[in-house]
């Protein structure tokens, strides 16, 4: 048997499938949406199978992180099906490689048991094969069927269920991959290990355990470090849950008793099972749970009322459920009969010297000459790990005179309280990192660190050489995949400096981003030119809040507006029954979910606008003539359906990203708002079900991925650009693909599922694509579905 370590992972999936079943439908829109989603997937090219490419293929197996079995009718009488299938089994064993199964017109039962017509096709195969191989591809059916799978009669169509698998490939990649978040954080390891004998994984019993200690000392690290090991370790909770800052909702909320405990357990199922939950009682809850095994951490408790609405008693959920706890008040856990309790202490000295020097050093020790003043400094962040870091930080780089004229501030100023330190950091930026530091604080926390360059561009601050000061000095962290994320403990000491600004007149910050402070500032009228940014979740508002046309006539300084609904389903509560007569100019960010008016203020000069979101808008019309766009990245006004024709974009000639889906009484699009979006990347209209056409005489030179799929009125093939690599155009009623086609020459997939009235295909050099094909074989292709509207193709085509 083979190693798991032996085997480095080249291919995010492997998939498994009997070519004549799925190879010219399924398998290609398939292998699609693996590539849009950079999931990389082992492919055959469509080779015949022989035994000499077995070898390749068995290595492929084992190199993947995910093996994708697509079970069909003719599968089990496939020998080269099988055989993959067995050698998949023995990966899953070996190296605990993950197997999802895809039912594709076969029940899981005849597969399990090897009856009904896929268990003819097997039986077909074993009658020229050995007894030893018949019991191996059993065994492996078997096996394959008893593991949870999608079943494609439980699904309208492919496109929805590939979507869907997808959706659990990437989730299933998260958890697999090798996390590096945690990698060389000192102690970390022996924390998780100690932790891991707590929980006794091996016992069936539901179990819950504490982590206690101060702010600071790294519980939400510990447990952080913990789930990300379980939830991907393959002991198959069937629910997984890291619950953030659970203290968070009752302070933000100001709920007690029942309302708390029903919100709670709201947000808890929603955040559980990925999808907006109302419940209208406490029983809820109890009844979703208890027959699921599941892995929950409850992160930063702080109230035993919390406790009791989210684990009221261990009958609540499954056998083998793990539930872990991180709090700072040891009597809380006590309170809730949590026995098992780890107490996360302060580093030794050793193990704190070793954090101070790894920030301030980038080295385990301090050089010659230091070594005095870091213990010093050690002492004086009193051996609290995230003091250490963000203290360590704000020295590295400093030479030994500036440490020693840092230390009498540090000495007078810390009194060993993490507020006062993270202040002194703080208080250690220069004026524009400061007001970056608050601008991520109020705004940014999660955010992209591409879209807030972008945003923060051409402004004062240099954002891109501030974001690097607050990476050195550990206020932020930038992860690998590019997302900005701010400590609790930093973002509530930002948030903190804002609210001190201005105490009783929230109107004259610089920052709003409480629901309630937002509320009475616009209803009011109070809002100033202090205020840069105001970001407000609607479903956060508890009533309807009716706000004046001049609620932002004073805010001559806004730059972020974001007014949004966390969860779209419900009913807008921010209402401006008389309109809007102003917006400010230097608005870079606006972002309004359901805006309610027909038309932008007709004195907006979006000057300075680097987004513009309006979903599901009342919008007639954008505006009238041509505005000064040249900020303008992106666009989105999905879902507006009562939008008639696309503003002229022609002064946007840095729009990247324009979406327009769902746009229902969208006719026309005239050239003029096209033309001149030479930066164009992405241009989604897909189900604009009245769009007739594209313009003709055009050609976007940066355009990527267009998507005009479910546009059923669209009659003309559109060439718009030579550049594009996917374009998406089923259910179209496009009846001719054109000759130009062949200038593409860097398409690499076009989908035109659902066109029933497509008649003909232009002669394709081979040349064109590098391959061109029909029927979904894949590599650089032409995807045309073969449905019941085949009969009536021409089909012309070069090779």
């Amino acid at each position: 048997m083979a190693s798991s370590s032996s085997h480095p992972r080249r291919y995010h999936v492997f998939p498994s499938f009997c070519g004549e079943d799925v190879r010219r439908n399924f398998l290609s829109h398939f292998h699609k949406e693996l590539q849009l989603n950079g999931i990389d997937a082992f492919k055959d090219g469509g080779i015949k199978r022989s035994r000499s490419i077995w070898p390749e293929l068995k290595q492929a197996i084992w190199e993947s992180r995910v093996s994708i079995v697509v079970l069909s009718k003719n599968y089990g009488g496939s020998s080269w099906c099988l055989d993959e299938l067995v050698e998949i089994m023995e990966c899953k064993e070996v190296s605990g490689q993950t197997v999802m199964p895809i039912f594709y017109g076969v029940d899981p039962t005849d597969v399990r048991k090897q009856s009904g017509d896929f268990g003819k096709s097997f039986d077909t195969i074993c009658h020229v094969r050995t007894e030893e191989e018949r019991q191996r591809w059993k065994q492996a059916l078997t096996s394959v069927a008893s593991i949870a799978g999608d079943c494609s009669s439980k699904w309208d169509n492919d496109a929805v269920m590939i979507e869907r698998i997808v959706t659990n490939v990437l989730q299933e990649l998260n958890w697999c991959t090798p996390s590096k978040d945690f990698k060389d954080l000192v102690g970390l390891e022996a924390h998780v290990s100690n932790l891991n004998s707590m929980l006794c994984l091996d016992t069936n019993e539901v179990k819950i355990i504490g982590i206690w200690g101060p702010a600071g000392i790294g519980k939400t690290t510990i447990a952080r470090a913990l789930y990300n090991q379980l939830s991907s370790s393959g002991d198959e909770f069937q629910l997984n849950l890291f619950m953030e800052n659970v203290k968070g909702v009752q302070m933000r909320k100001e709920l007690h008793g029942y309302s708390l405990k029903l919100h709670l357990q709201e947000r808890f199922l929603s955040e559980i099972f990925n999808q907006r939950t109302k419940i209208s009682h406490l029983g809820v809850a109890q009844e979703r749970l208890k027959n699921q095994k599941a892995l929950v951490v409850l992160d930063d408790v702080d109230g035993l009322e919390q406790l009791n609405a989210l684990i009221d008693t261990t009958e609540w959920f499954g056998y083998g459920t793990r539930i872990i706890v991180t709090t700072e008040d040891r009597q809380l856990l006590k309170a809730h009969g949590i026995n098992q309790v780890y107490e996360v202490g302060y580093p030794s000295q050793g193990e704190a010297f070793k954090i101070l020097c790894r920030y301030a050093f980038g080295d385990n020790s301090a050089p010659k000459g230091f070594y005095d003043l870091a213990t010093e400094v050690t002492k004086l962040a009193g051996d609290l790990p995230l003091g250490l870091s963000v203290l360590g930080a704000s020295l590295r780089g400093l030479s030994k005179e500036e440490w020693i004229n840092a230390i009498p501030r540090l000495r007078t100023s810390l009194n060993g309280k993490i507020e006062k330190l993270l202040g002194v950091c703080y208080d250690g930026l220069d004026e524009k990192d400061k007001t970056l530091f608050l601008h991520v604080a109020c705004l940014f926390n999660g955010e992209k660190v591409d879209r807030v360059k972008q945003l923060l561009a051409k402004s004062a601050l240099d954002a891109d050489f501030g974001l690097k000061v607050l990476v050195d000095r550990s206020l932020i962290h930038i992860y690998a995949d590019g997302y900005i994320v701010m400590h609790f403990l930093l973002q509530q000491m930002g948030k903190e400096i804002i609210r001190g600004q201005c105490i009783n007149d929230p109107g004259r910050r610089q920052f709003l981003v409480d629901a309630q402070e937002i509320s009475d500032v616009l209803v009011d009228e109070t809002g100033t030119k202090n205020v840069l940014g105001i970001s407000l979740d609607m479903s956060e508002l508890d009533d309807e809040v009716y706000i004046s046309e001049k609620a932002f006539k004073k805010m001559t300084n806004l730059q972020f507006l974001r007014l949004y609904n966390h969860f779209p389903d419900e009913a807008v509560k921010l209402q401006l029954p008389h309109g809007l007569d102003y917006l400010p100019r230097k608005l870079r960010l606006l972002h309004r979910d359901s805006y309610p008016i027909k038309c932008m203020p007709s004195k907006f000069r979006p000057e300075f606008l680097v987004e513009l979101t309006l979903r599901d808008s009342k919008l007639v019309k954008l505006w009238e003539g041509v505005q000064p766009l040249t900020s303008l990245t992106y666009m989105d006004l999905s879902s507006s359906k009562n939008i008639k024709d696309i503003p002229n974009l022609s002064g946007a000639m840095n729009l990247e990203k324009l979406y327009l889906r769902f746009c229902e009484n969208l006719v026309t699009v005239s050239s003029s708002s096209l033309q001149n979006l030479n930066k164009l990347k992405v241009l989604d209209m897909s189900c604009c079900t009245k769009l007739k056409a594209l313009p003709t005489n055009i050609n976007l030179e940066s355009l990527s991925v267009l998507n005009l799929r479910g546009c059923s009125k669209l009659k003309r093939f559109p060439c718009i650009s030579t550049q594009v690599q996917f374009m998406s155009l089923g259910e179209t009623a496009i009846e001719k693909v054109p000759s130009l086609i062949r200038l593409c020459s860097r398409l690499v997939s076009l989908e035109m599922a659902g066109c029933k009235n497509l008649k003909t295909l232009p002669p394709v050099p081979a040349n064109s694509f590098s391959a061109y094909s029909v029927f979904h074989v894949p590599l650089r292709r032409v995807d045309i579905w073969k449905t019941d509207w085949m009969m009536n193709l021409s089909l012309t085509f070069l090779t």
